[in-house]
């Protein structure tokens, strides 16, 4: 745990094999985690923290602010009682959609990821948190809908945006009161 209590946080420091660069992360509980490759030296660490202090503040500050903490208590209990219902949701969901963009796909998972709602895979496999169970109809059809236009558009280009465009019209509010209410999981 690196202190930086006279920056106004402290935070847990990861050191991975896999890590190519460092990667920072503030949780919606106010932690601040920093992910790191193994063989980087600790004073370069410490200087990227301190280049970054007034972000981790904000955002340490944000989730302070957030009325209501979204899935603060959900583990694995949940996640294995939701599944099977989270599955069927993302199965449906997705066959409705793909009417319209057709696009192709291998495999729907649902999965109990701690930072993403949804991922495309480029073998075309679509995954989603099970969490999507309990998000509002609108949010989770624009979450379903995102995650297929990426097999056609494997980006966040303006092409990417415009094929969401197309069923999901106001995906700019929806998007915005996830981040807003939802947090980002």
């Amino acid at each position: 745990m690196a202190n930086f209590e006279k920056y106004g946080f402290s935070c847990s420091v990861r050191r991975s094999g896999r890590a190519r660069r460092m990667r920072l992360a503030v949780h919606c509980d106010g932690s601040v985690v920093a992910t790191v490759p193994k063989a980087m030296p600790p004073g370069l660490l410490e200087r990227f923290l301190r280049d970054k202090t007034d972000w981790i503040r904000k955002k340490v500050a944000f989730f302070k602010g957030v009325k209501r903490p979204f899935f603060a208590s959900y583990g694995r209990k949940e996640y294995l009682q939701s599944k099977d219902q989270a599955l069927e949701l993302a199965k449906e969901r997705v066959n409705f959609f793909n009417q319209f963009y057709q696009a192709k796909f291998k495999k729907i998972s649902v999965k109990n990821q701690k930072a993403r709602w949804g991922s495309c895979s480029t073998k075309g496999n679509l995954n989603f948190n099970y969490k999507i169970l309990f998000l509002p109809e609108k949010a989770r059809d624009y979450i379903i809908v995102h995650e297929i236009c990426h097999l056609r558009e494997f980006n966040h280009s303006k092409n990417f945006w415009n094929l969401v465009r197309q069923t999901i019209p106001d995906y700019l509010e929806i998007k915005k009161e996830l981040k807003r209410n939802y947090l980002k999981i």
